[in-house]
């Protein structure tokens, strides 16, 4: 089978490894793993003294510096409500760009911190959404994304570094997705998306005032812009036209000639220079695996950095002249720990996100594992074995479903996963048919058949479970979140003898309602998502088939529901519903609503208190029972 590679185990191997003497662990609360820390992202200061990152260190998300030479983060901003991502340092002092929405509702905006703390929004305005979309090259200027024209439509504005006066450089009145902008800001790089596989790259020249279709193509081709080259004369870009992966190819801007120049066997996806020029980061997605690799940006040449720490390696971020670079490294069970130091030397680690009370020992590194499913096709995920189960004392167990449609399970750390492991739940995050990372077949393979032919991967997930000798038959549940919450409430009411239980997190219940009422901002998305679902004008008897909230009088076994009340893109309506159906089914059903959250939580408290809640319902309805 094609998609069998690197890091593949099969069924039989998962059996060997069951095979391994289980040893006791010590038991952490969800509280616990919430004394873990998180940091993300990573922008060099311009003395390169420090980097600015996002940290939940005080329970919300927050920006912090931390000094590249070691030291404690210190914060630059103290919400206490709204979580605060950062974006990056000023080219040229310690201003700071950060992006900050209200209570999860998702219309971000754009705020400067100036170094006396005093902040100013950029983008004020009470219902639009605003993105950063980089620096110019020369530092004088930088680029941001509103849809206050238009709530469906993103245009494109540039700001002066110094007075942040604006200029409308782009009305976006065709829905197209911004790619990037060459060195000289001639040159603007837009996706037009046709569906979720399909896609051009429109290459707009604002001297001329054209745009012309570089990517021209027969069939479904995911195309999408990388980066410029440095002069300006190429872009980068990535495409699977001709193949089942995404590979890097240069396109000419004066010629229009086409050049391959990587093609490894699974995606390539994305490609970035560094501000010098001298060096090309590529990160590909390997089994799960997101890698970036350096390479000479003249000819491609592998370059090869030493005293590297082990783990996976991603997110690498260089100083302006290159000397020195950041990066995050985890193997799936500890948090992302950040790094730094010079190019030519030995990097130090910058973070210690796991808790001082966890044992290191006691986590668990996932396996990438394939199993045959119901028809044939080999389908992918990731195993977390507890180090306490064995053959002789078989496990319960809970199916993830993630996101999406078309999302992927990848390796990370994730603290409900550990929690559920921890606690004695074998967790399998499965990348089920339509999942992304596997080559375009594979993830065109339940377009228009969701809550089918997906649904019958995770159903058939739990022979593979079975095999490995350590779960317990009876006791397999299903977890998700979002479109995996989808699929939780689709076993239950579609497959409602698959799984003893069921945990759904803002999980989609009425595909009619939930297609006709998504964000006006995913307009550029909106017809690529109605050609992979199906178009509710059009479909709605299979929409309404395959919907969890018109089947739910055959649920029958525990439901838990976990829902954010500003969520835009699952209303909360979708969960009162179903859980309201549900309980008159007389199940068990558990149903908690986060008043400050969106789409997924952004507080430790709220996180602390739903995952708790959700293994205090699976040790009831799944682990306690003998028979289900």
């Amino acid at each position: 089978m094609r998609f069998r590679r690197l890091f593949a185990i099969t069924a039989a191997a998962a059996l060997a490894h069951a095979c391994t003497s289980a040893r006791s662990v010590q038991h952490y609360s969800v509280a616990d793993f919430y004394e873990n820390d998180q940091f993300f992202g990573a922008s060099f200061s311009p003395d390169n003294s420090k980097l600015l990152v996002t940290s939940n260190v005080s329970g919300v998300y927050n920006a912090y510096t931390i000094p590249v030479a070691g030291g404690e983060p210190q914060a630059l901003t103290e919400s206490t409500d709204d979580a605060v991502f950062a974006v990056s340092f000023f080219p040229t002092d310690e201003r700071i760009l950060y992006s900050q929405d209200r209570g999860g509702n998702e219309l971000n905006h754009l705020f400067v911190r100036n170094p006396d703390g005093s902040v100013a929004d950029l983008t004020p305005g009470e219902t639009l959404k605003a993105t950063f979309s980089g620096w110019a090259h020369d530092d004088r200027s930088f680029f941001v994304q509103t849809n206050e024209r238009d709530v469906r439509l993103f245009d494109l504005y540039e700001y002066d570094v110094d007075t942040y006066e604006r200029t409308l450089i782009f009305e976006n009145d065709e829905a197209l997705t911004f790619g990037g902008i060459s060195p000289d800001k001639r040159y603007i790089a837009f996706v037009q998306p046709y569906t979720t596989s399909d896609a051009d790259i429109l290459l707009h020249d604002r001297e001329d005032n054209t745009t012309i279709n570089i990517t021209e193509h027969t069939g479904d081709v995911a195309n999408a812009p990388a980066d410029f080259t440095p002069d300006g004369s190429a872009l980068l870009y990535v495409s699977d036209q001709d193949q089942e992966f995404a590979a890097l190819y240069r396109y000419d801007i004066g010629t229009g000639e086409r050049t391959p120049l990587l093609a490894p066997n699974w995606d390539i996806a994305g490609a970035s220079y560094t501000k010098s020029g001298r060096y090309l980061r590529v990160s590909t997605n390997e089994e799960a695996r997101f890698i970036t690799r350096v390479y000479q940006a003249d000819n491609l040449e592998p370059v090869e950095l030493s005293d590297l720490p082990d783990g996976l390696i991603r997110g690498m971020q260089f100083t302006d002249d290159d000397s020195h670079i950041a990066f995050y490294t985890s193997d799936g069970s500890a948090p992302d720990d950040l790094w730094a130091g010079p190019l030519d030397g030995t990097p130090v680690r910058l973070t210690d996100g796991l808790s001082a009370a966890i044992q290191r020992d006691d986590l668990v590194a996932p396996e990438h594992v394939w199993f045959t499913s119901y028809d044939g096709v080999e389908v992918p995920g990731l195993l977390y074995k507890p180090h306490q189960v064995s053959r002789s004392a078989p496990a319960p167990a809970m199916v993830m479903v993630h996101g999406g449609p078309g999302g992927q399970a990848t390796v990370g750390y994730r603290a409900l996963t550990q929690a559920l492991v921890n606690s004695g739940y074998v967790v399998f995050d499965i990348n089920n048919r339509g999942s992304s990372g596997y080559g375009k077949s594979f993830f065109k393979m339940d377009d228009q058949q969701h809550g089918e032919a997906d649904l019958g991967d995770v159903v058939a997930s739990k022979q593979m479970l079975i095999e490995t000798g350590y779960v317990d038959p009876d006791r397999i549940g299903i977890i998700g979140g979002s479109y995996g919450g989808y699929m939780v409430l689709a076993a239950l009411t579609l497959q409602p003898d698959e799984f003893a239980v069921g945990v759904d997190l803002f999980g989609i219940s009425n595909w009619l309602r939930t297609l006709n009422s998504i964000p006006p901002w995913w307009e550029s998305f909106r017809e690529a998502l109605y050609q992979e679902m199906g178009d509710p004008a059009t479909d709605s008897v299979r929409l309404h088939r395959i919907s969890p909230l018109f089947n739910a009088d055959q649920i029958r076994s525990p439901l838990m529901v976990l829902q954010g009340a500003n969520d835009p893109r699952v209303l909360q309506v979708e969960s009162d519903e179903i859980v309201e159906a549900a309980r008159a089914q007389g199940v068990p059903v558990e149903y908690v609503i986060f008043e400050d959250e969106g789409h997924g939580f952004v507080k430790k408290e709220n996180e602390i208190e739903g995952y708790t809640k959700v293994i205090e319902f699976l040790d009831r309805h799944l682990k306690g029972s003998e028979e289900m």
